[in-house]
């Protein structure tokens, strides 16, 4: 028996990939291992920007240096960095011993055992542009879960219509593509047998779910309300397709968490339309607006230094978060895409300036997080524990209002914590990013009263 050892780089549906391909090796006689104790390495990429395809370069060549200083002894690379650049990397990287790409994750065993006829056989037979079925069935597979074990993600589409155009998603990973509401719940039901009490669902648009099958985003969760999951988190949704439905669905129902994500980019209208949004800066923060007075707590992400941002649109943006306060805020920086309608604009942002104005919106974003965090303080709230910080010495949960490794923590004390289990933490203090507190109570899982 081989040990393998697979590192997982990029989202959070990059993530589900690497757990169906675990399970179909440990179905094939493998043994997870971790990396210095692994004969077969196996890196599963991301290419989404430039960042993220030097991240992947970096763990691969790391990884390829064990092939002469450790035990491994095949490196295998996967994802979305194969599935754009294969032949580039074939020549670049002669150290890897077989590439797959983001659709071919079912030859893994195969290209390990018997090296590139399986390689060769994915990649005649797997596309992203017409992959619905394959992608459907990759999904209908088991995994083996990277997450805590009452977490788990739930992918329940694959690729992009949207078209922005910044992004590279449709050329890797084709067309959006929606799982069979059924194939999602029978998914849903067996975690939720498994132990798993929060169901985190992903897609690159999730508020798109359904419609080239004639179902929609409020439908499945109707349906997921059914399979005893105690939290349903929505995460991706474009601000142009988050309905008066689906609000009142998240406000209303006592199974989804009063959180989604919603990938706003920026305020300007004319940095939207020259990013080919389907939306306006004041559409948005109406939208804000309106999630806040139904009590439910937005994330977003912004993008600063897109071409043709001057100075004028940049402080919009900065103006606009002050006012609309979304509470949790990642900020990055364009990156130039070679093949994308954005990289032909006129005006690029020089980068200095670009990390100027990612550390000035920054900033704005932590004061509105630590504003957040402030009217928490005094109130008790539904934390979901999962570890333990020993430096601290405390427990550490998340609140309803978190999503793992993105979101802030609540640090807390009291009774003995078991992981998994819900607690009640009256909040005494809280910090930029995190909530501090005493716990009062364990909870019935099937109630919470504020």
């Amino acid at each position: 028996m081989k040990n393998v050892a697979v590192i997982s780089l990029g989202c959070d549906k990059n993530r589900i990939d690497t757990e169906h391909m675990l399970y179909k090796l440990a179905c094939a006689g493998y043994a997870v291992s971790d990396v210095e104790n692994a004969e077969v390495i196996i890196v599963n990429t991301c290419a989404f920007i430039e960042s993220a395809r030097e991240e992947s370069i970096d763990n691969i060549l790391q990884c390829a240096r064990l092939k002469t200083t450790g035990k491994c002894e095949k490196l295998i690379v996967t994802g979305c960095l194969p599935q754009k650049h294969r032949e580039e990397l074939k020549d670049a990287l002669p150290e890897v011993d077989g590439f797959l790409g983001a659709f071919e994750y079912d030859k893994i065993a195969e290209l390990i055992a018997d090296g590139n006829g399986a390689e060769a056989a994915a990649t005649a037979n797997s596309s992203a542009a017409d992959g619905c079925s394959e992608f459907c069935a990759a999904e209908n597979c088991g995994r083996i879960l990277t997450t805590f074990p009452h977490v788990a993600y739930l992918k329940i589409a694959e690729g992009c219509n949207n078209k922005c155009t910044f992004c590279t998603i449709p050329s890797i990973r084709g067309a959006y593509r929606s799982r069979p509401v059924a194939d999602i719940v029978r998914e849903a039901r067996g975690l939720v047998a498994d132990g798993v009490k929060e169901l985190i669902l992903v897609a690159q648009d999730v508020t798109r779910y359904g419609e080239d099958i004639g179902a929609s985003i409020v439908e499945l969760l109707t349906q997921l309300e059914t399979t005893g999951a105690d939290v349903i988190r929505l995460l991706y949704c474009y601000p142009e397709r988050v309905t008066d439905e689906l609000i009142d669905k998240i406000a209303t129902s006592p199974k989804i968490a009063k959180y989604i994500d919603i990938p706003v980019q920026h305020s300007s209208d004319k940095i939207l339309k020259l990013m080919n949004r389907k939306t306006t800066g004041a559409a948005v923060e109406a939208l804000i607006n309106k999630l806040h007075a139904r009590g439910i707590v937005v994330r977003t992400t912004l993008m600063v230094g897109f071409p043709g941002e001057t100075q004028k649109e940049f402080d919009e943006l900065c103006e606009f978060v002050k006012r609309a306060k979304p509470e949790y805020a990642g900020v990055f920086a364009y990156s130039k895409e070679d093949g994308t309608p954005a990289a032909w604009l006129p005006m690029h942002v020089r980068k200095a300036d670009k990390i100027k104005r990612v550390r000035a919106l920054g900033k704005i974003c932590t004061e509105v997080t630590r504003e957040f965090n402030k009217s928490i303080v005094g109130k008790k709230i539904k934390v979901l524990y999962e570890d333990v910080d020993f430096d601290k010495n405390m427990f550490v949960g998340r609140a309803e209002f978190h999503t793992p490794e993105v979101d802030g923590l609540v640090y807390f004390t009291g009774a003995q914590a078991d992981v998994g289990k819900f607690y009640e933490v009256e909040i005494t203090k809280s910090d930029n990013y995190d909530l501090y507190g005493k716990c009062t109570e364990v909870h019935n899982e099937d109630e919470f009263t504020e």
